[in-house]
């Protein structure tokens, strides 16, 4: 195979920025690719070479495969990186990538068609001897059948989409009556997410450990497999947590697993990075869950406790040669914990968020890798998946790296949008976590009652902070040389929104600080040194630290408490208390009309789905908000719409249902 000189990345945000990281220190010149979303982001700049390929919905742009290749030839590229997710696991793509002359770096095509089929690479696991769950992965996908196979497996099973992964097109299903209804759903997620509404079925393995282990394969035959990691941290089947090496694996099942995994890479004839990942129950028997054909969203872990680049071997591998090292050469050292930072607000069911990042920074230290696309100013658009960055840390022991990953997400400030930094931290807080012993069950057995998913609004010490910094910029605005310590006793009443719930605050300055009233409590705050987009003050005889930022009237805070986003309100008009529910289903966030559910005139109950909405690869029900009739609907599928945007109207029976 020849020698690549010029790599086009056929991706975005942080997993471009990574691969152009470490072709550029081989020496490889690199092309990126963009949207129109994403003209001015930093994996455009960082790219020697740039080339635009359409609009900013991933079927106008990042899913043309045809435009990528034409990039490649604009610009010379000889070789195209996948990253993850879009086209990495497009086996069509890769065989046109290798029609039209290109180094596609990863495996071929028909190793990536027979692992991208959950039934398909599951029948070929089965007959290499790999370990499989029981269900059913045969080609009859009639309702009837499915339900037949069902009742033979037996309840609680899976229904899983046999294309694609992240969760979409996954339910698991306790008993037949709510089998039609979950198969007809995950159809439907599944043909949007992959093209394919193809499903199979698996006997549901409860409370698992979710192992997976790298490997590695070459021209020449050989295939290691470079530990495992822990994913079994997961919320709606999305990875939380990932950790190398595993807290329940020792090195006897660590052998087995990997010998597993390279007997399932040689079964397809494997080449390059792959990840083949199972369950694994309280007994340590494990069971063959899929196999992903591209490098995964956490090889960062696998990377630090091996001292391996994997995209550098990735690219060794694209060029022919062989793998530098034996499996008797690897050696794990140390711990490695990543967790994915999302534009989530866990307060409101990790609802996806958009909007514009007003503040990004983050500590650079020993033990601390922080893998991103961000960049201050930029739009977090709903066209892509909310994952924003990826915080690792990194240590001689476990105990280590959790401690400087939690410190590295503390002095991390994400301001503009809500985010689910809080919660990461107090996941690795935890004391299941912290002894090892999280299955796949730890959110919904340990964490669902945790603070950070507590939409309870801001408590009297938030407001507290938000009346100061309100007012300080009001001051420091009306008088530039503004000193708060130097300056006679004023007064003030500020009325703080957060999401439309107004709060009343008394605030009084003096020589000594700010005296608060709020919510029949009186703090004192002492600011100490107000600074862009931080803040160090005194409160109870502790100096602390808070994060913050301005737009307009709206103030975005990371406190202690978490990120909020207040509205100074003082000079709006009072808003007239709404019923219990609202007539009027609004759209919960940038995104596209997936299916409306209703007609003028139809007859709904309160938590009845009248529209779907897709935003950020995910599926999100709009629910009538009361009993009434629909008396206008504003919508069509296909429709882009923004957030807040009026979709439905219902009036309620009993006439009370004005509009909040």
């Amino acid at each position: 195979m020849p020698a690549l000189h010029k790599i086009l990345i056929a991706n975005r945000g942080e997993i471009a920025r990574r691969v152009i990281r470490t072709a550029r220190d081989l020496g490889y010149r690199t092309v990126a690719v963009y949207s129109d979303a994403d003209a001015d982001a930093l994996h455009v700049i960082d790219a020697d070479e740039a080339v635009h390929i359409g609009a900013a919905a991933v079927g106008e742009s990042y899913l043309l495969g045809e435009r990528i290749i034409e990039a490649a030839r604009k610009t010379g590229a000889d070789a195209v990186h996948p990253g993850y997710g879009f086209l990495s696991e497009n086996a069509d793509f890769a065989r046109a990538c290798e029609q039209a002359g290109l180094t596609f770096i990863g495996p071929r095509a028909d190793a990536i068609e027979l692992m991208g089929s959950k039934r398909l690479s599951k029948l070929a696991m089965i007959e290499a001897g790999v370990p499989c769950i029981p269900g059913y992965q045969d080609a009859d996908q009639s309702d009837e059948t499915l339900l037949e196979k069902a009742i033979d497996i037996g309840f609680p099973l899976m229904v899983k989409a046999s294309a694609g992964g992240g969760g979409r097109g996954m339910r698991l299903v306790h008993s037949t009556d709510e089998l039609p209804e979950q198969l007809r759903t995950a159809r439907s997620e599944a043909l949007s997410a992959f093209g394919s509404d193809e499903l199979i079925l698996e006997r549901a393995v409860l409370e698992p450990r979710h192992i997976e282990i790298q490997v590695f394969a070459d021209e020449q035959g050989n295939v290691i497999y470079l530990g495992e990691r822990d994913c079994s941290i997961q919320r709606r089947h999305q990875k939380v947590v990932e950790e190398a090496p595993s807290p329940f694996v020792n090195p006897a099942l660590r052998q087995r697993m990997g010998e597993a995994a390279v007997q399932a890479a040689k079964a397809c004839d494997y080449r390059g990075a792959g990840t083949v990942e199972f369950l694994v129950d309280e007994d340590e028997q494990f069971y063959f869950l899929e196999m992903n054909t591209r490098l995964q969203v956490e090889h960062p872990v696998t990377e630090l406790v091996t001292g391996l680049d994997l995209v550098a071997l990735q690219l060794r591998v694209a060029e022919g040669m062989a793998l530098p090292l034996s499996q008797d050469e690897v050696r794990l050292t140390g711990h490695a914990i990543e967790v994915r930072l999302y534009a989530e607000d866990p307060r409101k069911a990790f609802m996806p968020q958009t909007g514009e990042v007003l503040a990004w920074s983050y500590p650079e230290r020993d033990g601390v890798r922080m893998d991103h696309g961000i960049l201050a100013g930029q739009q977090i658009s709903p066209f892509y998946d909310p994952m924003l960055a990826k915080a690792i840390g990194y240590g001689e022991s476990r105990e280590i790296a959790i401690r400087r990953l939690v410190s590295a997400l503390e002095d991390t400030c994400l301001l503009g949008l809500n985010n689910n930094k809080r919660f990461l931290q107090n996941v690795l807080r935890h004391q299941a976590f912290a002894e090892g012993q999280a299955t796949t069950a730890f959110i919904e057995e340990h964490f669902i009652n945790d603070p950070s998913m507590d939409d309870q609004g801001p408590n009297p010490l938030t407001l507290a902070q938000a009346a100061m910094l309100f007012m300080h910029r009001a001051s420091a605005a009306s008088k530039p040389t503004f000193d708060w310590r130097n300056t006679g006793a004023t007064r003030a009443t500020y009325r703080l929104s957060h999401n439309g719930d107004v709060t009343d605050v008394l605030i009084s300055r003096d020589a000594a600080g700010f005296n608060i009233d709020v919510l029949e409590q009186r703090l004192i705050l002492e600011p100490v040194q107000v600074r862009n987009n931080g803040c160090d003050y005194l409160y109870e005889g502790v100096r602390r630290r808070l994060d913050f930022a301005f737009d307009d009237d709206s103030l975005f805070l990371d406190s202690e408490q978490g990120h909020f986003n207040i509205t100074d309100a003082t000079y709006q008009p009072a808003q007239v208390a709404g019923s219990a529910g609202s007539g009027q289903v609004k759209a919960s966030m940038d995104g596209a009309v997936v299916s409306v559910l209703v007609r003028e005139g139809d007859s709904v109950t309160e938590g009845q789905t009248l529209v779907v909405l897709e935003a950020m690869k995910m599926e999100h029900p709009l629910k009538a908000g009361i009993n009434g009739t629909v008396t206008s609907v504003q919508c069509q599928p296909g429709q882009q719409v923004k957030t807040r945007q009026l979709l439905a109207v219902v009036e309620g029976d009993d006439a009370e249902g004005t509009p909040s």
